[in-house]
């Protein structure tokens, strides 16, 4: 076994039951999500009739390994993991999976860009994002929360950036699918200048596509699985737009990552996209300064969080070591909690011990400051 430190770049917590109604702007009360018992499962709305959010699967950590026949989409909150609301809870789990520290990323929160209202949208992130400090506050050096960021308006997205740095939090979440345009679009220079100026970087977690009006057409006649095989659609639109620009020409020091899409995606999207960049320039109004290709911006100003990806390890190389990021997903039901450390060290066989070091825990924390 090697002796590195293991930090998660993606873990979770489980938002309380009470966490909306009790820290959400007064105004919006009537309007906040809430739980709603159905038979004998609970469901999260939002203001009135807005479904969004499972339970179940979001909080069995560990099942997994000894009954996986019993992970259940839907759930109630009598059997939801401590750790997932409690901070003393969750420290004590990852004591027990041999994890140092982690950056906390919520769990109903990823689907509550559903909810059309974009001024309620924007009351929702602003109590998730305080409670999360308030949850972190007793572990500064253990617990790094990432504060969510409406876009709806770029110029109120930007204000709770510097709002989320002064309350403590380590960085924010953007989504994949914004409702206005792609992320190459001049309508988000603000966030970029913001971000770079204050250090914070921005992540882009699985499954946080924004409400568009009349939705998305459905292809198929069920498209839960395929949805589920290809989520990383919306998330590698906005990146291969970003590398395609001249943003991080611009801002040589913002950083831009993406969560639990895994790695395996990348080597073939940077191939293809540094190809395309040689052999069709005439394609591109503009050139990158110093010969720089797109796959080199990535490997500057991008990070990737994986969770339990082999292959993505054995083509390491294409994507860049200083990129890569272990995470724990703790507490949903496809964690590696309890054998986190059993797990890593097995994907990570082979690997030398200074890239193991670096991929394990180490480039996490210089990205999020965890000393």
């Amino acid at each position: 076994m090697s002796d590195y430190k293991l930090i998660s770049s993606d873990s979770h917590v489980m938002e309380p039951k009470n966490l909306w109604l009790d820290w959400i702007d007064p105004k919006y009360k009537d309007r906040a999500p809430y739980i709603k018992r159905e038979g004998d499962f609970d469901q999260w709305y939002a203001d009135g009739d807005v479904k969004f959010g499972v339970v179940g699967s979001n909080t069995q950590a560990g099942l997994r390994f000894e009954n996986p026949e019993d992970i259940t989409v839907e759930g109630n909150y009598e059997e939801v993991r401590k750790g997932g609301y409690d901070p003393h809870e969750h420290v004590r789990d990852m004591d027990v999976d041999s994890v140092s520290a982690g950056v906390i990323y919520p769990s109903m929160g990823l689907t509550t860009w559903v909810i059309p209202s974009s001024d309620l949208l924007t009351a929702v992130f602003e109590a998730y994002n305080n409670w999360l400090a308030d949850f972190c506050k007793p572990y500064p050096k253990r617990l790094r929360g990432l504060g969510m960021l409406n876009l709806d308006s770029v110029e109120d997205g930007v204000k709770e950036l510097y709002r989320i740095k002064d309350i403590g939090l380590a960085g924010a979440m953007i989504p994949q699918r914004p409702v206005f345009g792609r992320y190459d679009h001049p309508m988000y220079e603000p966030l970029w200048d913001s971000a770079e100026e204050c250090g914070m970087p921005l992540a882009i977690h699985i499954g946080t596509s924004r409400w568009i009006p009349g939705g998305i057409t459905p292809f198929g006649t069920d498209k839960g699985l395929v949805e589920h095989v290809n989520q990383e659609y919306h998330m590698k639109d906005n990146i291969v737009a970003l590398l395609y620009s001249d943003v991080f020409d611009r801002h040589p020091d913002l950083r831009i990552g993406v969560a639990e899409y895994e790695i395996s995606w990348a080597p073939y999207v940077l191939n293809r996209m540094d190809r395309i960049y040689n052999e069709r320039p005439t394609k591109f109004n503009f050139r990158h300064p110093d010969d720089r290709m797109p796959s080199d911006y990535f490997k500057s100003n991008m990070f990737l969080s994986f969770q339990e990806d082999d292959l993505g390890i054995q083509l390491r190389e294409y994507v860049g070591i200083n990129t890569l990021m272990w995470g724990s997903d703790y507490p949903h039901a496809e964690s590696t909690f309890p054998k986190s450390r059993e797990i890593v060290d097995r994907i990570l066989d082979g690997v030398p011990e200074e890239e193991k070091v670096l991929i394990a825990g180490e480039n996490c924390a210089k990205m999020f400051g965890i000393d």
